[in-house]
């Protein structure tokens, strides 16, 4: 072995068993090592290079050619390095351009179990901060893990072995929750998986009716992207119960959300279950900030607004990309075809999403184009600061209990405004 050609191993050598620089395959490595002993990269910049050509190929990015150019192009201290990184920020700041056709491979099937584990499936939305506005939502863990493919999905860094888990003593361990008949509650079941994917399987929906059933005090919520409603559509759903959709314009659907059930399936279903008198209701989360963003967005809100009536509409949330950095380690290591961290990353509230700025301009083209029911529908802002509601709404609640109670009250108006027609 050359002199070289160990150092070049040996400036490698911390990095040799971590997965994804494992991941980058022969061609990819091969130039790494180059760059990193010719440029003498320091150990931080090999994993940023590591992270910035994983990033690169799930965005689509012809490397190859790429290396090409910058060989070509590159003079001076670290060039090579700085035009690598240069080309991945600049991608990152300009608006994510889809225009390759969704060609990522068929999810791994998951093992689906269920469990009669003592745990508890009644708790805080794991999302909850006191460092932004929140609803203070309470959630049913019905399931464990989520059956769909959602490249930006949170869940998967909540269940480690990547099974799913059904728990089949859910009617029993809502059968013994006690909750305060004097204080008024928002619970769902839609955060530890989509609430509808499975069912009714093992009387799964049957039992969040009963608790429902049970509590008058409480309005509960099935959030979900599937089209999934042939149970709800079959029995009697309780007054307090609503059903939720996220919601993206096609193309994100295509490209981000795998496994789903397309637009016009998510706001057909909806309409279905107002038919029947269920409240109803619609997630813009999370929006993406692509090429068509704002005729995209509107495009739903068109369509949303001339398919339902404002009384038939529960709430309306909006919400962006907010990753912790362990999603964010997941996306990389999964290494699919994905544009979903192809943008610019901020600080948010101990997280991290778009920039202040990005927020802004896309929530208030979407909450404008919903201008005819601003003072109809209750909207707000899902993990945002109160800076950001005070610039679109031009107000905030000033505490986490006065936004919890407001969502309540609004939406049980709702509730029994329908139950009288």
């Amino acid at each position: 072995m050359s002199i070289s050609s160990k150092q070049k191993k040996d400036r490698l050598a911390p990095f040799q068993k971590d997965a994804l620089f494992r991941s980058l395959g022969f061609d990819n490595q091969s130039y790494l090592k180059e760059m990193a002993y010719e440029e003498k990269l320091t150990f931080q910049e090999i994993r940023q290079s590591i992270e910035i050509i994983i990033d690169l190929s799930m965005w689509g990015e012809d490397l190859q050619r790429k290396w090409i150019d910058i060989d070509r192009k590159s003079t001076g201290n670290k060039a090579q390095f700085h035009a690598l990184k240069s080309h991945w920020q600049s991608l990152k700041t300009d608006e994510t351009r889809y225009d390759l056709p969704s060609s990522r491979a068929k999810d791994a099937i998951r093992k689906v179990t269920n469990h009669s584990d003592e745990n508890e499936v009644l708790g805080m939305c794991p999302v909850a901060s006191e460092k932004t506005v929140c609803c203070n939502l309470m959630t049913v863990d019905a399931v464990q893990g989520c059956g769909l493919g959602c490249s930006y999905c949170s869940i998967q860094t909540f269940y480690q072995d990547g099974d799913i888990s059904i728990d089949g003593n859910l009617k029993e361990k809502l059968s013994k929750i006690s909750l305060d008949p004097e204080k008024n509650y928002h619970i769902g079941s839609g955060q530890s998986s989509d609430s509808l994917a499975f069912g009714n399987n093992d009387g799964i929906i049957d039992a969040q009716l009963d608790f429902a059933r049970k509590h008058p005090n409480i309005i509960f919520e099935f959030k979900t992207k599937t089209k999934n409603i042939s149970h709800l559509l079959d029995v009697e759903v309780p007054q307090n119960i609503f059903v939720c959709w996220s919601l993206n314009p096609q193309v994100i659907i295509e490209q981000e959300e795998h496994g789903t059930a397309s637009l016009e399936q998510r706001i057909s279903s909806a309409r279905k279950l107002a038919d029947k008198g269920v409240i109803v209701g619609f997630h813009f989360h999370p929006i993406f900030y692509y090429d068509g963003w704002k005729k995209g967005y509107e495009d739903i809100v068109r369509k949303i607004t001339s398919t339902f009536a404002s009384d038939e509409i529960a709430m309306i949330s909006m919400g962006t990309l907010t990753f912790i950095k362990s999603v964010i380690k997941r996306i990389r290591e999964a290494g699919f075809q994905s544009k979903t961290l192809q943008m610019p990353l901020a600080e948010a509230s101990g997280k991290l999403s778009f920039p202040f700025g990005i927020k802004e301009k896309i929530f208030k083209n979407v909450y404008e184009h919903f201008s005819s029911w601003h003072d109809e529908v209750f909207f707000y802002f899902c993990m945002e600061d109160k800076v950001l509601w005070e610039a679109i709404f031009g107000t905030y609640y000033k505490t986490n209990e006065a936004f919890e109670e407001a969502l309540f009250q609004s939406v049980k108006q709702k509730m029994e405004k329908i139950s009288l027609k």
